[in-house]
C-alpha cells in the first residue's frame, strides 16, 4: 500500500506507474475523489462533535425552555453525527479497498514492457551443455528411471500433480537440505511456517487483492493455502514495532507451496514446469527503509540464489522484470532462468523482488528509529531453490548416453554418497 500523501502531491507518478504495470489508471481520480469526499466527512465529524461537546457543557446551567430548545437542537447534531459517522464507514471501507488495488511506482531504470517477453537480460553464468547424443526429457528419465511418476499423481489428484518416486525424491530432499545449510551459515533464521493462512496475511503481502483466484481456499476455516512461505515469514512481525538495532532480519523459511495456475490452461502443462503442488526454500529480509539499503540487500539475497545454483554447475541468466511483468507491490524485480535442455531455452527458476514499504504498510511492520519515531520497515524476497522445477534442468543436464542421471557434486552427501541414478539403485 502507498502513503496517500504522496498521490495527493504527485498523482501523475501513480497514473504512470498504473500505465507501466498495466493497472487502469482510471483508479487514481476515484481515488483522489473518496480522498477528498473522506476529508470532508471526516471535517464535518469532528465539528459536530465538537458542537455536540460544547452544548453539553453549556445545558447544565440552562433552564426550562431554553433547555428544551437545546436539548431538541443536540438531538438534531446527534443524528446528524450519526449520518456522518455512518458515511464515514462506509467511505472507509470504499477508500480502503481502492488503496489496496494502486501500484506501487517501479524504479526509474525498470525496463518498460508488457509481459515476460519483454524482460531484459543483464548477465549470463555457464553454457548449455552440448550433448554427442540424443537427449531424452525428465518426463522420459523420469519414467525410465522410475523416479518421476505423474500418472498416479494425476490418478488421486488431478492435472499438474505428481509422485517423485526413490531417487526422485532423495534428489529433491538433498536440494532442499543443501539449501537449508547454505542459508544458516550465510546466518539466516530458519522458521517452519504455517501453510494455511488468514485473509489478512495474504492481503499484507500484497496476494489479495487480485490474486484470489490462484490460491486454495479452505472456505470453511477462512484460511488460505500459500503460494509462498514469504507470506508467513514478511508477516510474522506484523503488527509490530521493531527496533532499529534489530535491522536487518534475515529469515529463511522451507515449505511446500500450492498454487491453482488458474488462466493458465494449455501452458506449461508438460511434465514438472507449472504444477500445483512444488517445495521451496524462501528468503526474507526486513530492512531499514532506505532505498541504499534494500538496494545491497536485494543484490545479497539475488547472489546467494546464483551461488546456489553455480554450485549445481546449472547453466543461468539473470533478467531485469519489466514493468508489465512485475507484480503490483514491487518496485524492482529480477528472475533467475536456468538452461532446460529439452525446452531449448532458459525457463524461470527464481524470482527476487524489492518491495520497500509496500508491504509493511498493509502489514503495519514498523521500526523505532534513533530519534524516537516509527518508520515502516522495507521488505524483500528471493527464492533460494525451488522444486520441482529445478530438478528439469538437473535431471537433463546431468544425463548420461546411457540414461542414467549423474548427481550433482554438491548434493551427492545427502544421498549417501551416491554418485548415480540407475533404474537399478
Amino acid at each position: 500500500m502507498i502513503d496517500i500523501k504522496d498521490l495527493r502531491q504527485n498523482p501523475d507518478k501513480f497514473i504512470d506507474a498504473c500505465k507501466k504495470k498495466n493497472i487502469d489508471e482510471n483508479i487514481i481520480n476515484k481515488l483522489l475523489d473518496l480522498d477528498k469526499k473522506r476529508r470532508e466527512i471526516i471535517t464535518k465529524t469532528e465539528l459536530l462533535k465538537n458542537e455536540q461537546n460544547k452544548a453539553s457543557k453549556e445545558i447544565i446551567s440552562l433552564k426550562d425552555e431554553e433547555k428544551k430548545i437545546a436539548l431538541k437542537n443536540m438531538k438534531e447534531v446527534s443524528n446528524e453525527l450519526k449520518a456522518n459517522e455512518d458515511a464515514l464507514k462506509k467511505i472507509d471501507e470504499d477508500f480502503l479497498n481502492q488503496m489496496l488495488l494502486l501500484p506501487n511506482p517501479p524504479l526509474l531504470h525498470v525496463p518498460v514492457g508488457k509481459d515476460d517477453k519483454e524482460n531484459v537480460e543483464i548477465r549470463k553464468w555457464g553454457t548449455p551443455r552440448v550433448f554427442d547424443f540424443e537427449p531424452k526429457d525428465h518426463v522420459e528419465l523420469g519414467k525410465t528411471l522410475d523416479i518421476i511418476d505423474i500418472q498416479r499423481g494425476v490418478k488421486i489428484s488431478g492435472s499438474r500433480f505428481y509422485f517423485l518416486k526413490g531417487d526422485g525424491a532423495l534428489l529433491q530432499w538433498a536440494l532442499m537440505q543443501y539449501t537449508i545449510e547454505y542459508l544458516t551459515r550465510k546466518g539466516f533464521t530458519p522458521l517452519e511456517v504455517p501453510l494455511l493462512v488468514h485473509y489478512d496475511a495474504m492481503m499484507g503481502t500484497s496476494y489479495f487483492p487480485g490474486g484470489e483466484e490462484q490460491a486454495y481456499h479452505i472456505s470453511k476455516d477462512k484460511l488460505f493455502l500459500v503460494g509462498t512461505a514469504e507470506v508467513a515469514l514478511t508477516s510474522y512481525h506484523s503488527n509490530e514495532i521493531l527496533k532499529e538495532e534489530e535491522l536487518p532480519k534475515k529469515y529463511f523459511g522451507y515449505s511446500n507451496c500450492f498454487r491453482r495456475e488458474a488462466g493458465t490452461y494449455g501452458k506449461d502443462t508438460h511434465g514438472l514446469y507449472r504444477i500445483h503442488q512444488f517445495q521451496k526454500v524462501e528468503q526474507v529480509i526486513i530492512c531499514k527503509n532506505d532505498p541504499e539499503v534494500s538496494q545491497k540487500m536485494h543484490e545479497y539475497i539475488l547472489d546467494n540464489a546464483e551461488e546456489v545454483l553455480k554450485s549445481l554447475e546449472l547453466p543461468y541468466r539473470v533478467v531485469d522484470v519489466c514493468t508489465g511483468d512485475m507484480g503490483q507491490g514491487q518496485v524492482y524485480k529480477n528472475d533467475i532462468e536456468t538452461w532446460m535442455p529439452s525446452r531449448k531455452s532458459y525457463g524461470e527458476t527464481h524470482s527476487c523482488s524489492t518491495f520497500y514499504d509496500f508491504q509493511a504498510r498493509r502489514l503495519k511492520l514498523r521500526y523505532k528509529n534513533k530519534e524516537g519515531k516509527n518508520i515502516y520497515c522495507h521488505t524483500l524476497n528471493n527464492t533460494c531453490i525451488a522444486s520441482p522445477r529445478i530438478l528439469i534442468p538437473i535431471i537433463e543436464h546431468y544425463q548420461t548416453k546411457d540414461g542414467n542421471i549423474e548427481i550433482p557434486k554438491v548434493l551427492q552427501k545427502y544421498m549417501g554418497g551416491k554418485k548415480i541414478i540407475t533404474k537399478i539403485s
